[in-house]
Protein backbone atom coordinates (compact mmCIF):
# COMPACT_ATOMS: atom_id res chain seq x y z
CA UNK A 1 0.00 0.00 0.00
CA UNK A 2 0.93 3.64 -0.01
CA UNK A 3 0.66 4.82 3.10
CA UNK A 4 -0.16 9.17 2.88
CA UNK A 5 0.18 10.96 5.90
CA UNK A 6 -1.55 13.42 5.29
CA UNK A 7 -3.56 15.00 2.75
CA UNK A 8 -5.82 16.28 5.51
CA UNK A 9 -3.11 17.58 8.43
CA UNK A 10 0.45 18.39 8.35
CA UNK A 11 1.35 15.25 10.52
CA UNK A 12 5.29 15.31 10.73
CA UNK A 13 4.55 19.29 12.11
CA UNK A 14 2.21 18.47 14.65
CA UNK A 15 1.55 14.85 15.17
CA UNK A 16 5.07 13.34 14.30
CA UNK A 17 5.63 11.27 18.00
CA UNK A 18 2.41 9.69 17.12
CA UNK A 19 3.42 9.05 13.52
CA UNK A 20 6.28 6.86 14.58
CA UNK A 21 4.26 5.20 18.04
CA UNK A 22 1.72 3.87 15.37
CA UNK A 23 4.50 2.98 12.78
CA UNK A 24 6.00 0.79 16.02
CA UNK A 25 2.48 -0.47 16.94
CA UNK A 26 1.26 -1.30 13.29
CA UNK A 27 -1.96 0.03 13.10
CA UNK A 28 -4.12 3.05 13.48
CA UNK A 29 -7.04 4.06 14.14
CA UNK A 30 -9.04 6.43 10.98
CA UNK A 31 -12.31 7.91 11.95
CA UNK A 32 -14.77 7.51 9.52
CA UNK A 33 -15.60 11.30 8.58
CA UNK A 34 -19.67 10.97 8.44
CA UNK A 35 -20.20 8.48 10.81
CA UNK A 36 -19.52 9.06 14.47
CA UNK A 37 -17.83 6.93 16.97
CA UNK A 38 -16.92 4.58 13.71
CA UNK A 39 -13.14 3.72 12.77
CA UNK A 40 -11.42 1.86 10.37
CA UNK A 41 -8.48 -0.03 12.09
CA UNK A 42 -6.16 -0.26 9.30
CA UNK A 43 -3.06 -2.53 10.27
CA UNK A 44 0.05 -2.45 8.36
CA UNK A 45 4.06 -3.18 8.69
CA UNK A 46 7.35 -2.29 7.04
CA UNK A 47 6.01 -5.27 4.07
CA UNK A 48 2.78 -3.98 3.72
CA UNK A 49 3.86 -0.51 3.16
CA UNK A 50 5.43 0.13 -0.01
CA UNK A 51 6.12 3.78 0.44
CA UNK A 52 5.61 6.35 3.26
CA UNK A 53 4.37 9.48 1.88
CA UNK A 54 4.82 12.87 4.23
CA UNK A 55 3.28 16.29 3.07
CA UNK A 56 4.48 18.81 4.93
CA UNK A 57 4.83 22.96 5.08
CA UNK A 58 7.18 22.34 7.93
CA UNK A 59 8.77 18.86 8.25
CA UNK A 60 11.57 20.42 10.73
CA UNK A 61 10.23 18.57 13.67
CA UNK A 62 10.22 15.31 12.44
CA UNK A 63 13.73 15.10 11.57
CA UNK A 64 14.58 13.34 14.81
CA UNK A 65 12.34 10.51 14.02
CA UNK A 66 13.31 9.80 10.58
CA UNK A 67 16.13 7.71 11.58
CA UNK A 68 13.56 5.73 14.31
CA UNK A 69 11.34 5.65 11.45
CA UNK A 70 13.91 4.00 8.84
CA UNK A 71 14.91 2.09 11.89
CA UNK A 72 11.40 0.37 11.87
CA UNK A 73 11.62 -0.61 8.19
CA UNK A 74 10.11 2.05 6.59
CA UNK A 75 13.10 2.70 4.60
CA UNK A 76 10.85 4.41 1.26
CA UNK A 77 10.18 7.97 2.76
CA UNK A 78 8.62 10.59 -0.07
CA UNK A 79 8.27 14.01 0.62
CA UNK A 80 5.12 16.37 -0.80
CA UNK A 81 6.94 19.75 0.93
CA UNK A 82 4.89 22.79 0.37
CA UNK A 83 6.03 26.29 0.01
CA UNK A 84 4.14 28.60 -1.46
CA UNK A 85 4.32 32.31 -2.75
CA UNK A 86 2.03 33.53 0.54
CA UNK A 87 3.05 36.09 3.41
CA UNK A 88 2.57 35.65 7.21
CA UNK A 89 -0.93 36.83 6.82
CA UNK A 90 -1.90 34.02 4.77
CA UNK A 91 0.14 31.46 6.68
CA UNK A 92 0.33 32.91 10.09
CA UNK A 93 1.54 30.07 12.04
CA UNK A 94 4.46 28.58 10.01
CA UNK A 95 8.11 29.49 10.71
CA UNK A 96 9.53 32.27 8.44
CA UNK A 97 10.38 31.33 4.67
CA UNK A 98 14.16 31.51 5.12
CA UNK A 99 14.08 29.04 7.78
CA UNK A 100 11.34 26.58 5.44
CA UNK A 101 13.85 26.75 2.40
CA UNK A 102 16.76 25.93 4.75
CA UNK A 103 14.71 22.73 6.14
CA UNK A 104 14.14 22.01 2.36
CA UNK A 105 17.80 21.83 1.88
CA UNK A 106 18.69 20.10 4.83
CA UNK A 107 16.17 17.39 4.11
CA UNK A 108 16.75 16.98 0.58
CA UNK A 109 20.57 16.61 1.63
CA UNK A 110 19.24 13.57 4.02
CA UNK A 111 16.37 11.92 2.06
CA UNK A 112 18.22 12.94 -1.56
CA UNK A 113 16.62 15.60 -3.98
CA UNK A 114 14.13 12.80 -5.60
CA UNK A 115 12.49 11.97 -2.45
CA UNK A 116 11.56 15.36 -1.93
CA UNK A 117 9.16 17.12 -3.86
CA UNK A 118 8.48 20.94 -4.29
CA UNK A 119 4.66 21.56 -4.05
CA UNK A 120 3.99 25.29 -5.35
CA UNK A 121 0.40 25.02 -4.46
CA UNK A 122 -2.19 26.78 -4.10
CA UNK A 123 -1.64 29.48 -6.77
CA UNK A 124 -4.91 32.22 -6.27
CA UNK A 125 -4.88 35.34 -8.10
CA UNK A 126 -6.05 38.80 -7.29
CA UNK A 127 -5.50 41.95 -7.58
CA UNK A 128 -2.87 41.76 -5.35
CA UNK A 129 -1.83 38.59 -6.43
CA UNK A 130 -0.99 38.92 -9.94
CA UNK A 131 0.88 36.61 -12.52
CA UNK A 132 4.03 38.92 -12.37
CA UNK A 133 3.89 39.36 -8.62
CA UNK A 134 4.08 35.16 -8.44
CA UNK A 135 6.54 35.84 -11.04
CA UNK A 136 8.80 37.52 -8.83
CA UNK A 137 8.29 35.02 -6.14
CA UNK A 138 8.65 31.84 -7.99
CA UNK A 139 12.13 33.19 -9.20
CA UNK A 140 13.27 33.89 -5.93
CA UNK A 141 11.89 30.46 -4.80
CA UNK A 142 13.93 28.52 -7.70
CA UNK A 143 17.14 30.30 -6.44
CA UNK A 144 17.50 28.97 -3.38
CA UNK A 145 15.25 25.02 -4.41
CA UNK A 146 15.67 23.97 -7.69
CA UNK A 147 18.92 22.44 -7.24
CA UNK A 148 17.11 20.49 -3.88
CA UNK A 149 14.53 18.92 -5.41
CA UNK A 150 14.34 17.26 -9.23
CA UNK A 151 10.33 18.67 -9.89
CA UNK A 152 7.79 21.16 -8.92
CA UNK A 153 4.28 20.21 -8.92
CA UNK A 154 1.82 23.21 -8.67
CA UNK A 155 -2.23 23.97 -9.21
CA UNK A 156 -4.23 26.56 -9.14
CA UNK A 157 -6.67 26.96 -6.02
CA UNK A 158 -10.34 25.51 -6.13
CA UNK A 159 -12.95 27.67 -4.59
CA UNK A 160 -14.31 25.50 -1.57
CA UNK A 161 -17.42 26.60 0.42
CA UNK A 162 -16.42 27.57 3.19
CA UNK A 163 -14.48 30.17 2.11
CA UNK A 164 -16.79 32.37 1.46
CA UNK A 165 -15.65 35.25 -0.92
CA UNK A 166 -11.69 34.81 0.16
CA UNK A 167 -10.73 34.61 -3.63
CA UNK A 168 -12.35 33.83 -6.76
CA UNK A 169 -11.35 31.15 -9.34
CA UNK A 170 -8.80 31.97 -12.24
CA UNK A 171 -10.14 32.63 -15.59
CA UNK A 172 -8.00 30.68 -18.09
CA UNK A 173 -6.14 33.64 -19.28
CA UNK A 174 -5.26 34.65 -16.05
CA UNK A 175 -4.03 30.91 -15.88
CA UNK A 176 -2.26 30.67 -18.87
CA UNK A 177 -0.47 34.25 -18.11
CA UNK A 178 0.94 32.41 -14.62
CA UNK A 179 1.86 29.24 -16.61
CA UNK A 180 3.77 31.04 -19.32
CA UNK A 181 5.86 33.32 -16.33
CA UNK A 182 6.34 30.36 -13.93
CA UNK A 183 7.00 27.99 -16.70
CA UNK A 184 9.74 30.38 -18.37
CA UNK A 185 11.42 30.71 -15.07
CA UNK A 186 11.39 26.86 -14.67
CA UNK A 187 13.37 26.23 -17.42
CA UNK A 188 15.79 28.92 -17.02
CA UNK A 189 16.77 26.59 -13.93
CA UNK A 190 16.25 23.65 -15.48
CA UNK A 191 13.59 22.27 -12.84
CA UNK A 192 10.83 20.05 -14.40
CA UNK A 193 7.14 21.88 -13.95
CA UNK A 194 4.14 19.75 -13.42
CA UNK A 195 0.59 20.68 -12.99
CA UNK A 196 -1.52 18.61 -10.11
CA UNK A 197 -5.67 17.61 -10.45
CA UNK A 198 -5.55 20.52 -13.61
CA UNK A 199 -7.90 19.83 -16.60
CA UNK A 200 -5.84 22.25 -18.73
CA UNK A 201 -3.09 21.35 -21.13
CA UNK A 202 0.05 23.84 -20.54
CA UNK A 203 2.34 21.53 -22.53
CA UNK A 204 2.85 24.62 -24.89
CA UNK A 205 4.64 25.94 -22.01
CA UNK A 206 7.09 22.94 -21.05
CA UNK A 207 4.75 22.32 -17.80
CA UNK A 208 3.27 18.67 -18.17
CA UNK A 209 0.37 16.93 -16.26
CA UNK A 210 1.29 15.03 -13.56
CA UNK A 211 0.49 13.63 -9.91
CA UNK A 212 1.78 14.12 -6.36
CA UNK A 213 1.64 10.88 -6.26
CA UNK A 214 2.84 9.42 -9.85
CA UNK A 215 3.18 5.45 -10.43
CA UNK A 216 6.45 5.67 -12.27
CA UNK A 217 7.98 7.79 -9.61
CA UNK A 218 6.70 5.67 -6.60
CA UNK A 219 8.29 2.59 -8.78
CA UNK A 220 11.35 4.31 -8.62
CA UNK A 221 11.19 4.90 -4.83
CA UNK A 222 10.60 0.81 -4.04
CA UNK A 223 12.56 -0.39 -7.12
CA UNK A 224 9.86 -2.90 -8.47
CA UNK A 225 6.51 -2.25 -10.21
CA UNK A 226 3.70 -1.51 -8.56
CA UNK A 227 -0.42 -2.89 -9.42
CA UNK A 228 -1.86 0.41 -8.40
CA UNK A 229 -5.42 2.47 -9.80
CA UNK A 230 -6.19 6.04 -9.73
CA UNK A 231 -7.22 7.21 -6.78
CA UNK A 232 -11.30 7.45 -6.89
CA UNK A 233 -11.77 9.90 -3.56
CA UNK A 234 -9.26 12.60 -5.61
CA UNK A 235 -10.83 15.79 -8.21
CA UNK A 236 -11.69 14.22 -11.49
CA UNK A 237 -8.43 15.91 -12.86
CA UNK A 238 -6.40 14.15 -10.57
CA UNK A 239 -3.55 11.39 -11.60
CA UNK A 240 -2.84 10.14 -8.18
CA UNK A 241 -2.80 6.51 -7.44
CA UNK A 242 -4.88 5.68 -4.29
CA UNK A 243 -3.05 6.01 -0.93
CA UNK A 244 -4.72 5.29 2.50
CA UNK A 245 -4.51 8.64 4.60
CA UNK A 246 -4.14 8.26 8.02
CA UNK A 247 -4.97 12.13 8.41
CA UNK A 248 -7.99 13.88 9.69
CA UNK A 249 -9.37 16.82 8.75
CA UNK A 250 -9.96 20.21 11.02
CA UNK A 251 -6.98 19.11 12.78
CA UNK A 252 -4.31 21.18 11.62
CA UNK A 253 -3.76 24.73 13.11
CA UNK A 254 -1.61 26.53 10.55
CA UNK A 255 -4.47 28.35 10.16
CA UNK A 256 -3.35 28.78 6.24
CA UNK A 257 -6.11 31.00 5.10
CA UNK A 258 -7.18 28.90 1.89
CA UNK A 259 -7.12 25.73 3.58
CA UNK A 260 -9.38 23.30 2.57
CA UNK A 261 -8.77 20.65 4.67
CA UNK A 262 -9.45 22.92 8.15
CA UNK A 263 -13.55 24.70 7.59
CA UNK A 264 -13.15 26.01 11.61
CA UNK A 265 -9.49 26.61 13.15
CA UNK A 266 -11.26 26.76 16.33
CA UNK A 267 -12.21 23.05 16.06
CA UNK A 268 -8.83 22.40 15.20
CA UNK A 269 -7.31 23.75 18.12
CA UNK A 270 -9.50 22.05 19.94
CA UNK A 271 -8.85 18.85 18.72
CA UNK A 272 -5.02 19.59 18.87
CA UNK A 273 -5.27 19.95 22.48
CA UNK A 274 -7.10 16.38 22.56
CA UNK A 275 -4.17 14.74 21.00
CA UNK A 276 -2.47 11.51 22.76
CA UNK A 277 1.10 11.02 20.72
CA UNK A 278 -0.22 7.10 22.81
CA UNK A 279 -3.44 7.35 21.43
CA UNK A 280 -4.30 5.31 18.25
CA UNK A 281 -6.61 8.07 17.21
CA UNK A 282 -4.62 11.19 15.99
CA UNK A 283 -6.95 13.15 18.39
CA UNK A 284 -8.91 11.82 21.75
CA UNK A 285 -9.22 8.31 22.48
CA UNK A 286 -11.95 5.99 21.35
CA UNK A 287 -14.98 5.40 23.71
CA UNK A 288 -15.80 1.17 24.53
CA UNK A 289 -19.29 2.23 21.81
CA UNK A 290 -17.30 2.87 18.73
CA UNK A 291 -18.07 0.35 16.16
CA UNK A 292 -14.60 -0.66 14.41
CA UNK A 293 -13.50 -2.14 11.21
CA UNK A 294 -10.28 -3.91 10.43
CA UNK A 295 -8.90 -3.13 7.05
CA UNK A 296 -5.68 -4.89 6.37
CA UNK A 297 -4.36 -3.95 2.87
CA UNK A 298 -1.02 -6.11 1.21
CA UNK A 299 1.69 -4.51 -0.62
CA UNK A 300 1.45 -3.19 -4.11
CA UNK A 301 4.23 -4.98 -5.55
CA UNK A 302 4.13 -7.06 -8.50
CA UNK A 303 8.27 -7.56 -9.68
CA UNK A 304 11.25 -5.81 -10.58
CA UNK A 305 11.70 -2.69 -12.98
CA UNK A 306 12.94 -3.43 -16.47
CA UNK A 307 16.41 -1.26 -16.40
CA UNK A 308 15.90 -1.09 -20.32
Amino acid sequence: MILSASRRTDIPALYGEWLVNRLAAGEVLIPQPYRAHHATRLLFSPETVDVLVLWSKNPAPFFTALDRVENLGYKNLVFQYTITAFDAPWEPHLPPLKQRVQTFSQLAWRLGPARVDWRFDPILLDSEHTPAWYGVRFQKLCEELASCTTRCILSFADLYPHQGHLFQEASQAQMEETICRLGEIAQRFGLPLFTCAEAGDFTAWGIRPGACLDQKRLESVVGCSLKTRKDPGQRPACGCVESVDLGVYNTCIHGCAYCYATRSFSQAKRRYASHDPHSPLLTGWPSPDWKITEKRPGSLKTGQLSLF
